[in-house]
Formats: C-alpha cells, sequence, structure tokens
C-alpha cells in the first residue's frame, strides 16, 4: 500500500514568544503544496526502512517513518512488522515540512492499510507526539497555526487563479541555529488577518521573522526572493525557516526561472 505525503508552505510566521519548555509560541498559516514524497509499506517478517530519491542525514531509527510505525505498535501490539520503502522528493532542511508529511501520512497508511479504526482526534494525538507541524498533515488544508504549530484553525483562502513557484537552492538551514538567532515578539497585525487581504497587499505587511537572520547568513536565498519579484510575482517569501523561497505568480505569467542547475525549481498549480 502506498501514499503521497505532499510539503507545505508558511504564509507568514512570526514568532512571538519563547515558552519555559524551551519551543516557542509562534502564529503562521499552512499552505499544502503538490511536491510529493512517497511511501510504501508491504507486510514483512521484520520492520525496516529503506530510502531512494535524495539523500536522508542521520540514522534511520530517527526517521519519523519508522517512529510513526513504533508509536502506533505501543497501543496495537498486533500490528504486523512492514517493509517501509520512502522515496524522498521533498528536499530537507527547506522549511517544507517534508518529514513531518511523511511520518504523519504513515500514521494514516497504517490505519487504513490494517484498518485501525483510529478516529482523526485520535489520529491528531499521536501526530502531536511526532512533531509540532505534523498535525497539519492530518487535516492537509490552508490552516492558521498556533502555539507551536500544533494548534490550528481551518480558514477560508482561496489562491485559485494562482501559481506558485517553489525554489530550493540546496542549503539547509539548522532549525535550532535559526530559532536562536530570531528577535521574538508579538505583531501589530496578525497573519490571519492579513491573508484574508487581497494578495497584492501582502508584500508590505506578511513578513517571516526568520529571513532577518538568514539572509544575513545566506544571501543567496535573499537574491532568490528579489529575483522572484524582479520576475513579476505578487508575493514572495522564505517558508518556515528555510531555505526554500517562493512566489505566488498570476496563474497566466510566464517566468523565465533562470537559476543554476543545482537548484530545485518547481512550478505548481494552487489547489486551494
Amino acid at each position: 500500500m502506498i501514499t503521497f505525503p505532499n510539503c507545505k508552505i508558511n504564509l507568514g510566521l512570526n514568532i512571538i514568544a519563547k515558552r519555559t519548555d524551551g519551543y516557542h509560541d509562534l502564529e503562521t498559516v499552512f499552505y499544502p503544496l503538490q511536491l510529493k514524497d512517497a511511501v510504501e509499506i508491504i507486510q514483512s517478517e521484520k520492520t525496516k526502512l529503506s530510502i531512494s530519491g535524495l539523500p536522508v542525514d542521520g540514522n534511520a531509527s530517527d526517521n519519523l517513518c519508522l517512529k510513526a510505525y513504533h508509536l502506533l505498535k505501543k497501543d496495537f501490539p498486533g500490528l504486523p512488522p512492514v517493509n517501509i520503502h520512502l522515496l524522498k522528493t521533498i528536499p530537507l532542511g527547506a522549511g517544507l515540512g517534508g518529514g513531518s508529511a511523511d511520518g504523519t501520512f504513515m500514521l494514516k497508511l497504517i490505519n487504513d492499510k490494517f484498518k485501525l479504526e483510529i478516529p482523526g482526534n485520535d489520529l491528531n494525538k499521536y501526530a502531536r507526539q511526532l512533531g509540532s507541524d505534523c498535525p497539519f498533515f492530518i487535516l492537509n488544508k490552508p490552516c492558521f497555526a498556533t502555539g507551536r504549530g500544533e494548534n490550528l484553525e481551518e480558514i477560508n483562502l482561496n489562491l485559485k487563479g494562482f501559481k506558485i513557484v517553489l525554489i530550493y537552492p540546496g542549503i539547509q538551514i539548522n532549525t535550532g541555529w535559526a530559532f536562536s538567532n530570531i528577535k521574538s515578539g508579538a505583531p501589530t497585525k496578525s497573519v490571519k488577518e492579513i491573508v484574508k487581504q487581497p494578495v497584492s497587499t501582502w508584500k508590505d505587511e506578511l513578513k517571516n521573522d526568520f529571513e532577518e537572520p538568514v539572509f544575513s547568513k545566506y544571501p543567496e536565498i535573499k537574491k532568490i526572493k528579489d529575483s522572484l519579484y524582479n520576475d513579476g510575482t505578487v508575493y514572495a517569501s522564505m517558508s518556515g525557516s528555510g531555505s526554500a523561497v517562493y512566489g505566488i505568480f498570476n496563474s497566466e505569467k510566464t517566468i523565465p526561472l533562470l537559476y543554476p542547475e543545482k537548484y530545485l525549481v518547481k512550478e505548481l498549480v494552487c489547489q486551494f
């Protein structure tokens, strides 16, 4: 059985305050994009994970697909071993939530394949244990997110008629470093209010707090955002803690997309 986890971008991202538990309170809007990985599970004699596509650093035991399996195994001890194969297309360290999507879609895949009949609210609880932005991929619709990103409110956001150009320069941003260089503070206007306005007004108001430290250390990423505006984007931003940058264009706009070969460049239609 196979599933196709998609990525997300952040429409605005305000880091409001550091919490006593070491995390940060934030607000953002998560928007799903149709750049996808693939996860396949086959019942096997032993649970193991194999990965192809883009390279994935670190130990396999830290992969969220495996963590999702073992999380469910605790509560469903009769769950059989599975052979997991992950095809990575969503780049790591890009602010696109690819790892979180993989883990969350794995929860849903196991639930469906083995007919565990876990209701949506309980799946959400499992997703929260995997990571702060994992619950978003249970809903997988435009959402206003607060807290660590796990508190979600579906919003009416219509970007149909636009397309998104997504550019990843191959730079992996360490999330811990990015948070340590943030100047937190409550915004004068909430992301939730700004995204209700016409997209043409977002440029002057919709901000990503991570851009200042990331652009300072990696000016190459700032150049991507500048180039998108030069090419006529209505709005451009870095996603999450970076380094992927996106531009929202009118659907009829022709974009030159003149970037180095090492860059991942995708042109995607807005689904919502």
